[in-house]
């Protein structure tokens, strides 16, 4: 059972998700829809576009609908299973993400500072490669840090200070010693922030350097235009997983986590596909011909 604080609020708050969730299903379906199915959008940018829009539209689905469900019944229950099928969808997803981000990374550095080789560096087989290992990756997080957190005794308390089923809320409903549990996610955690920022820093960090040497302005400008949404939503992400996670010990609680992980679960994921859409002359091409000409425009993939 979840706590029901402001009931006053309830029905303003599942409008206001409500018309979050549909942007959001609406934008990375559109997403998903133009680069898999227009000819032009074929390139390995784009390929990692698409599944950072599966990704974004798996996490919102795991959360929106419980969450909406919960605006409008006077009893708010999870049950077991449910809560651990929720817990395990929402580290799938929200690794894969952190790890999918550093991987579009890499693609812009080798695009901007290896642009000859970069259909040989980023071909077909390694673009499927990467991707597949950024699942495999958070399907085996989940394994290791769902086993850590339900292996604890629940026995007290059982209303869940969130608003889904995530790893501390539910760690601090038990009853048993939850040291093992706890460190086990604070590693996994801090492996999977510092791991993905690293390669996200060290990409952008090279890919500055190789556009301070161009000579042109031009060229300037358009270096910086290939991975300018990039850099937004890498800011946008890992400002949000770190706002969360460095906090003063002093100043923590429940109540401030669950402010920044509306950010990252439903609020990123409604504003990635804007992101990328907006400051994308291809993606805005594809769309003005999927609406004036969709049958000429695009071809079944």
């Amino acid at each position: 059972m979840r706590k029901a604080d402001r009931p006053e609020l309830q029905v303003p708050l599942f409008l206001v998700f409500l018309v979050i969730y549909m942007l959001t299903a609406a934008g990375n379906l559109g997403i998903i829809t133009l680069t898999t199915m227009d000819s032009r959008l074929q390139t390995p940018m784009y390929f990692f576009l698409r599944h950072l829009a599966v990704i974004n539209l798996g996490n919102s689905t795991v959360i929106a609908p419980k969450m909406l469900v919960n605006f409008l019944v006077s009893k708010k229950t999870t049950l077991y299973y449910e809560c651990a099928t929720q817990l395990g969808g929402f580290l799938v997803f929200i690794v894969a993400e952190t790890f999918m981000l550093a991987v579009m990374a890499y693609d812009r550095y080798v695009a901007i500072c290896n642009p000859l080789l970069y259909m040989v560096v980023v071909s077909r087989h390694v673009c499927l490669l990467l991707v597949s290992l950024t699942y495999v990756y958070g399907f085996c997080t989940v394994i290791v840090t769902s086993s850590c957190v339900f292996s604890v005794s629940y026995c007290s308390s059982n209303v869940i200070n969130h608003f889904y089923c995530d790893t501390v809320p539910l760690l601090a409903l038990s009853c048993s010693d939850t040291y093992l549990p706890e460190t086990v996610v604070f590693i996994s955690a801090g492996t999977n922030l510092s791991l993905s920022m690293s390669i996200v820093l060290v990409s952008y960090f090279n890919i500055v350097l190789s556009i301070v040497r161009i000579c042109s302005a031009e060229g300037r400008r358009k270096a910086f235009s290939t991975c300018a949404s990039h850099m937004v939503a890498v800011t946008v992400f890992y400002g949000a997983l770190l706002f969360m996670y460095l906090q003063p010990q002093t100043n923590h609680s429940l109540d401030t986590d669950k402010m920044a992980s509306v950010f990252y679960t439903l609020v990123i994921p409604m504003l990635n596909p804007l992101i990328y859409s907006l400051r994308n002359k291809d993606v805005k091409a594809a769309l003005r011909r999927f609406v004036t000409n969709p049958c000429n425009s695009f071809k079944s993939m």
